[in-house]
């Protein structure tokens, strides 16, 4: 759907993704008048990525399934998406983008929501048919057909992405083999103690894992058969998976003459060193008060939050970007939530939950309370969620004690 622009500058939204269409969505529900765009590279109304890697692979759902709102969304609330286009370069001067078809769009604000690409591995092979990538629908309808028509696959990354599609491809009775180069899974992003758990409810699965085994090359003549690793070993595949992590899509912000730093930097309301520019989601590193360094977040909660906050900010708000971070994995009968950052860790204490396939884990450094990983405890999340939010303090003495009740603390300190 290709919606031509008024002449007027309002705002253009560099990006189709979840971020972009928060931004056009709230801009409307808090009376923005002036005209909002989004520029969306993909040929395709903003859909969900999150059920990519989860359940649309594994599943006949058509893409219509995925969106996030309906063509008939757009057209009541007046945003125009130009879908299967992008910006190409911004005249921060002039304050104008130039598309990919060489148009110009004025704007009055920009948002840069352009998202994160797949890392590409430095290794020989893995341009050859048979070898995926997995972050777009096409990519995932792509993937879908290759796994329905495979015996084994063999994924590279053990983050979230590889992960999930290991668990889903198993269900379909395929052999799945995940090689990770670092000594456990998810190691961006968890506590040791809840890596080592899924590491080993996904060898339950039947998942072949092997840590500490780097890709060398991906083999084959004509198309993928195989990779070869580090060690010098080889695994056959029918197909390849490279989850190897993303990269911020910030060409255009550099280019631009903005600052970026593994993403696109910008101060606590989510702004540019150019006050009518702002980028958030993926691409975005900000100041969290969650931690004591920049970082970039690749996750939905993210993404809709910095888009509510910017679109605050362009009508007139101020209030700072202070959303306590949130995320969530389903891998296989397990669903991992995670508040907080807890990958910088130096101390966790486990939950005594005395149930199978269940787990929480309180993630310290020093004293503070970094974080709350949870497995299949949705109420223990929420109640995470409340503790980080309000700044409610939990000790490490009391969280390693067996008695310890999460909902009754929580209780006893809304009563002071």
């Amino acid at each position: 759907m290709n919606t031509s622009s008024t002449s007027d500058a309002g705002v253009v939204i560099a990006g189709g993704g979840q971020a972009g269409l928060q931004v056009a969505a709230s801009l409307r529900q808090l009376g923005f008048a002036a005209p909002v765009t989004i520029v969306a590279a993909e040929d395709r109304l903003p859909y969900q990525r999150p059920p990519l890697s989860k359940t649309y692979i594994k599943s006949d759902a058509g893409f219509d399934s995925l969106l996030i709102r309906p063509e008939s969304f757009y057209v009541k609330n007046d945003i125009a998406v130009r879908t299967g286009e992008a910006v190409a370069a911004i005249d921060r001067r002039g304050s104008t983008v130039t598309l990919d078809t060489g148009e110009q769009l004025a704007y009055r604000h920009l948002v840069l929501a352009t998202g994160a690409a797949n890392r590409v591995l430095p290794v020989e092979g893995v341009t050859l048919p048979g070898v995926h990538g997995l972050r777009t629908a096409a990519d995932a309808e792509a993937l879908r057909a290759a796994v329905h028509a495979a015996e084994r696959l063999v994924i590279v990354g053990g983050g979230f992405i590889g992960l999930e599609v290991a668990a889903a491809v198993r269900s379909l009775g395929k052999e799945v083999v995940l090689v990770e180069a670092a000594d456990r899974l998810m190691g961006r992003t968890v506590s040791r103690p809840v890596s080592a758990f899924f590491l080993d409810q996904h060898r339950g699965m039947g998942t072949d894992i092997r840590l500490q085994t780097a890709l060398a090359a991906v083999i084959g003549e004509e198309r993928a058969e195989g990779v070869l690793l580090a060690d010098g070993s080889t695994i056959a595949a029918d197909i390849v998976l490279i989850a190897a992590g993303v990269v911020p899509e910030d060409r255009l912000a550099r280019e631009a003459g903005l600052a970026t730093d593994n993403g696109i930097v910008v101060d606590s309301f989510m702004t540019t060193a150019d006050p009518q520019i702002f980028a958030i989601g993926d691409c975005a590193v900000f100041e969290s008060p969650f931690t004591d360094r920049p970082v970039r977040l690749e996750s939905v909660q993210n993404a809709v939050d910095q888009a509510k906050s910017v679109a605050g900010r362009i009508v007139g708000g101020d209030e700072p970007y202070r959303s306590v971070p949130w995320f969530w994995s389903d891998q296989g009968p397990f669903k991992l939530q995670v508040v907080g950052l807890t990958a910088g860790a130096d101390h966790v204490e486990l939950g005594r939950l005395g149930e199978e396939g269940r787990l929480i884990a309180y993630c310290f450094r020093g004293d503070r309370l970094l974080g709350i990983e949870t497995v299949n405890r949705p109420g223990e999340h929420m109640l995470g969620r409340r503790i980080l939010a309000q700044d409610l303090k939990i000790a490490r003495a009391e969280a390693a004690r067996d008695d310890f009740d999460l909902k009754a603390h929580v209780a006893s300190l809304s009563e002071r």
